[in-house]
């Protein structure tokens, strides 16, 4: 296979985020130089450190860069400097307005307990053992961009906002679910309120009518009361999972805990094409960690292995990564997150350069590992 040429836009963001996504960056640059490929990368401001540099969270320029891009790897926004701020002023203020300049309308969330990191999620072994699942929540709509009042009259403030879904909305991205259930093990979990809330009525309903054109997948319907439930029960259940933007907020951070620690747990969003699909880790800016050598870098090395296997289609250069990444946890290093009795703490850098160097060996040693380049 001839190499290829690819766009990346990287946004490092605030806090830890330029710490993470250099790690992720490293790691996509020695991947391009073992496989013949060529990745451009162009940084550009994003989130509070734009708004210092620019006067704004998401400059024109940065928006119109990402458009360009064959994918975008995002570090973390926001931080306690920003927070005083009007809402629409905030770093954070400028995620949603990429994500509505990009189009993106789906996010999607892998769930894998690593057999090295068994140990530190908060469920017994037996219970999360082989945990592989994905999470797939619509991005655009519901009560997050609906309207939103908060009013005071006689004294008395009240406040209210509305949760909104029409039909285009829920299929495009129920379509998406039932295309991953059907490469995997065919079997999605629909998760919604259909018994007090309007939207969820309308989002069963279209589900099942989606549902029809896919006969070989296995829908199941959850209310999300008892879906919260069974991924503490019972998380290994789940093969795809598709829901609303609140319920798959909440949902997806409570699934991150079953690994042990949110920063450990990739992201991708995405719209009607995989170009320009936006990559994330799914933790914060932790501005109290900036600067330390001490965040974890695999939630942005895990990014930047779901780039390689979504948006380029390169499953070898992705496996290669998370091969090594495993390697080095297997041998007992942890950042501090993570760490465990017995375990070795290492920081930032020196995880980097550990899996680094575990890619590095499995080049060199390609007949051991059973395959080569």
């Amino acid at each position: 296979m001839s190499g290829i040429h690819k766009k990346i836009v990287v946004l490092p963001g605030d806090g830890i985020g330029p710490e993470v996504t250099n790690a992720a960056t490293r790691l996509l640059i020695d991947c391009a130089s073992a496989f013949g490929h060529q990745f451009d990368l162009h940084e550009m401001p994003f989130g509070g450190d734009a708004i210092d540099r620019c006067g704004e969270p998401l400059p024109a320029e940065t928006l119109a860069a990402c458009r360009e891009a064959d994918a975008i790897l995002l570090g973390a926004v926001g931080g306690p400097k920003w927070d005083a701020l009007p809402i629409g002023k905030r770093a954070e203020s400028g995620l949603l307005a990429l994500r509505k300049g990009l189009g993106l309308y789906i996010n999607f969330r892998p769930i894998r307990v690593r057999e090295a990191l068994i140990g530190i999620s908060p469920l017994r072994p037996e219970k999360v053992r082989g945990c592989n699942f994905e999470i797939i929540r619509e991005l655009a709509g519901d009560i997050y961009f609906g309207a939103h009042e908060h009013t005071s009259a006689n004294g008395v403030e009240s406040a209210r906002d509305v949760a909104q879904y029409d039909e285009h909305e829920i299929e495009r991205v129920a379509r998406y679910a039932f295309e991953r259930a059907a490469a995997r093990r065919k079997r999605l979990a629909s998760v919604d309120k259909a018994n007090v809330l309007a939207t969820s009525v309308l989002w069963r309903k279209t589900v099942a009518r989606v549902a029809k054109d896919y006969p070989g997948v296995s829908l199941e319907n959850l209310y999300v009361d008892n879906a919260a439930m069974q991924m503490v029960l019972s998380p290994a259940q789940f093969d795809v999972i598709v829901t609303g933007n609140l319920f798959g907020d909440i949902l997806s951070d409570e699934a991150a805990a079953l690994a042990g620690s949110i920063g450990l747990i990739p992201s991708m969003s995405r719209g009607d094409s995989i170009k320009g699909a936006l990559y994330e880790p799914i933790h914060g800016s932790a501005p109290s960690l900036a600067g330390r050598d001490i965040a974890s870098p695999l939630g942005s090395i895990f990014c930047a292995s779901l780039m390689l296997k979504e948006s380029f289609g390169l499953l070898p250069e992705s496996e290669w990564i998370e091969a090594a990444a495993d390697r080095v946890l297997e041998q007992g290093y942890r950042t501090a997150d993570i760490a465990e009795p017995g375990s070795q703490s290492v920081g930032c850098s020196k995880m980097v350069e550990l899996i680094r160097g575990e890619m590095t060996d499995s080049l060199l040693h390609a007949e051991r590992y059973g395959w080569g380049v």
